[in-house]
């Protein structure tokens, strides 16, 4: 499945390494990255609403659907996958550029704005907390919800095995429970994402198992070294931190002195259940 009038091509980014990528319209440029269990497509309704005046750049993350899967739990640390999208930026003509995450790829998106600050001119984040920070308010019980978080860090070979025996089981479950509306993700785009994870299971892991370990090194460096996203952030995520026991809020203006935090009432994958206020916030964000 392609975004409606969107062009893709293959864009190198490092040796062996190529990112599937649609690009439209015309303008200042914004780069969207994809969540879990997803691909580019996630995006299709807010970008074909920012391509009316501005270049809208999707890619597929290393290791997630058309995109090249390297091996090896360090191909996937994120500041790794960072430095990916600023040479896909930069390929693409465009040595700043706006930047907007979900999930995993807001990951990536905050390890891109602490790395590479003369880069990334805005910061959109949507319904994550930086590494270190998802880390440390998961415990007890409600740490359930994050179960795929402990699996994925185990060694290699335990959590490949189990997933890869069920694919559709386990990447569906997600899909299936993290919506509160089933109309936003038609069957179509269900089974896109699905038959993404199918040939994706190992480069997955390995992107999970990254940030039980060298990602969390990578921001234990950048805390003690008082290091901030230097760039206006806007965070939309849903109410975590009353449903956890912690602030999101303060948590997220650790890192991110000039920011905006909101909470959204509808589920994780907002960009298709509230496409319009995702759009809003971020039009808002590139305003500032």
């Amino acid at each position: 499945m392609r975004i409606h009038g969107f062009d893709y091509r293959q864009v190198p980014v490092a040796d062996g390494v190529t990112l599937s990528t649609a690009v439209g319209g015309s303008g200042p440029p914004v780069v969207l990255l994809h969540g879990f269990p997803q691909t580019h497509l996630m995006w299709r309704h807010v970008a074909a609403d920012l391509a009316a005046d501005h270049t809208v750049i999707c890619p597929d993350l290393r290791g997630y659907g058309a995109s090249s899967k390297p091996a090896g739990d360090a191909a996937y640390a994120k500041r790794v996958m960072a430095a990916d999208v600023v040479a896909l930026a930069g390929a693409l003509g465009h040595e700043r550029f706006a930047l907007a995450g979900h999930d995993r790829g807001a990951l990536v998106a905050i390890r891109a704005g602490l790395d590479h600050p003369g880069a990334v001119t805005h910061l959109a984040s949507l319904d994550v907390l930086p590494t270190l920070d998802m880390w440390d308010v998961l415990h007890g019980t409600t740490a359930a919800v994050g179960f795929h978080l402990y699996l994925m860090a185990q060694p290699a070979g335990l959590p490949e095995t189990l997933i890869g025996a069920a694919p559709d089981a386990f990447f569906g479950y997600f899909l299936d429970l993290w919506t509160r509306d089933p109309g936003a993700i038609p069957g179509r785009v269900r089974e896109a994402y699905l038959a993404a994870c199918r040939d994706a299971v190992p480069s997955i892991v390995a992107d999970y198992r990254a940030s039980a370990g060298v990602d969390v090194e990578h921001d234990l460096a950048d805390r003690a070294a008082g290091a901030t996203l230097r760039m206006p952030v806007s965070v939309l995520q849903q109410d975590w931190g009353a449903a956890l026991g912690f602030d999101a809020a303060a948590r997220w203006r650790a890192w991110a002195p000039d920011l905006v935090h909101a909470t959204v009432s509808c589920g994780h994958f907002m960009a298709e259940e509230a496409p319009a206020e995702v759009v809003q916030a971020i039009r808002a964000l590139l305003a500032r």
